[in-house]
């Protein structure tokens, strides 16, 4: 078999150009879409091109954006056509190809290979593509063309917006390897912080260690940075039908505004739990065990996890042990800016599973049978028919009550 010829396509400023769009007087101005546009605390989900370059940044508040940027357009998100545009962005790939594998709702990879024969080369099919998005949708989009993932996901953030960069055998060393290491998929602060520790700070510097120390330092993760940064990645692009075995059920968000006490806390972690039991039921699965992720305003993220007394579905039980995961791990030095919500260490439902000796198995089956009765009414009157007392007044979630919205591959950005 010949070499592979991946993508990987993002649309440019993705939020921000559909609002332009749905908007034309925004056109040619800097926009930020943001959760709030009236709280101070408001958050940046995205910004146009102008607003990045003017030094708006996504994660910033309002008042630091404005600072940045003070003719700076704050609107609010329209979620419903962020993911209506998805589809049509993913109905043009699939023109092209079956191998389309979502990473949010505006980056995707693409396996042309099959296809070179047909339309072209990868470049050629690249630039047709990113010329009809443009002509059918009005959106831009930059195209990382290359032999493997990772180098095609670095090909569509060296040059934007608009553009296709080709990363290939020949070129790769000349084209990346003088980029910081966290340029790169997969290595997050905490990773570059380790890897600044061994001296190295460059794809380069990554690809020229031994090997066997950093797997001695990362483990198998080592290893494989490693690998990436020499050009070694064989992973495939998903069918764009094919979906995940569920391990884990998970709901995450990133807040309009900080969240600043315990009691904001618990209504997102509450509503974000109702979604993660409504999924539990829907695959049949009941969970053993919590996951807690919180990313302060610093946008740092801390993670702690925990088994339950029974696996459960309940939306309660779940909420009610990410609470106080929160509560025992997180010091308040900050705000909250997001959280999520993992079921884990799922099991079908119909299979056995018994607590210890001293779990009060009366109360766990009250209340599944409570939530049981409330997930009957959703089914047949809709989410808001019944819903949480606590949940009344202001929640700093982004969407409006009763939109729920499947996102393509990652749940946010």
């Amino acid at each position: 078999m010949g070499e592979r010829c991946i993508f990987h396509s993002d649309l440019n400023g993705f939020y921000a150009s559909v609002e332009m769009m749905l908007d034309p007087k925004l056109a040619g101005k800097a926009v930020a879409v943001c959760g709030s546009t009236e709280d101070r605390h408001g958050i940046v989900l995205a910004k146009s091109e102008l607003a990045k370059k003017a030094g708006v940044k996504t994660g910033m508040v309002n008042h630091e954006a404005k600072q940045r940027c003070p003719e700076l357009i704050l609107v609010q998100p329209h979620y419903e056509e962020y993911l209506k545009y998805s589809e049509l962005a993913r109905d043009i790939y699939g023109r092209y190809t079956d191998q389309i594998e979502p990473f949010g709702m505006d980056e995707c990879w693409l396996d042309v290979t099959g296809s070179l024969s047909l339309f072209g080369n990868g470049k050629s099919i690249a630039d047709e593509i990113r010329e009809t998005m443009k002509r059918e949708l009005g959106l831009s989009v930059s195209i990382g063309v290359s032999f493997n993932k990772i180098f095609a996901k670095l090909g569509s953030d060296l040059k934007k917006p608009d553009a296709t960069t080709l990363i290939s055998r020949e070129n790769f060393r000349e084209k990346i390897w003088s980029l910081p290491a966290s340029e790169m998929i997969y290595i997050g602060r905490s990773t570059m912080s380790k890897l600044a520790g061994c001296g190295v700070r460059t794809i380069g510097q990554l690809a020229a260690m031994d090997r066997n120390v950093l797997r001695s330092i990362f483990g198998i993760v080592g290893e494989e940075m490693w690998k990436y940064a020499n050009g070694f990645d064989d992973s495939r692009v998903k069918h764009k039908d094919f979906e995940i075995p569920a391990k884990s059920v998970g709901h995450g968000i990133t807040c309009n505004a900080d969240l600043k006490n315990d009691e904001e806390v618990w209504k997102v972690l509450l509503e974000l739990s109702q979604d993660v039991g409504h999924r539990l039921r829907l695959h049949r699965l009941r969970a053993k065990g919590v996951q807690l992720s919180v990313r302060d305003n610093a946008l740092f993220w801390r993670q702690a996890q925990s088994q339950l007394e029974f696996a459960s579905i309940s939306p309660r039980e779940i909420a009610e042990e990410a609470f106080r995961l929160f509560r025992k791990n997180y010091d308040w030095r900050r705000e909250v800016r997001s959280l999520s919500v993992r079921a884990i260490g799922l099991i079908p439902i119909s299979d056995p599973y018994q607590g210890d000796f001293f779990t009060d198995a009366e109360k766990h089956e009250k209340i599944e049978r409570f939530d049981n009765a409330v997930e009957d009414i959703r089914n047949r009157f809709g989410k808001n028919a019944i819903f949480s007392a606590s949940l009344m007044g202001d929640l700093k979630m982004p969407g409006k009550a009763g939109n729920e919205m499947k996102l393509p591959g990652m749940m946010y950005k």
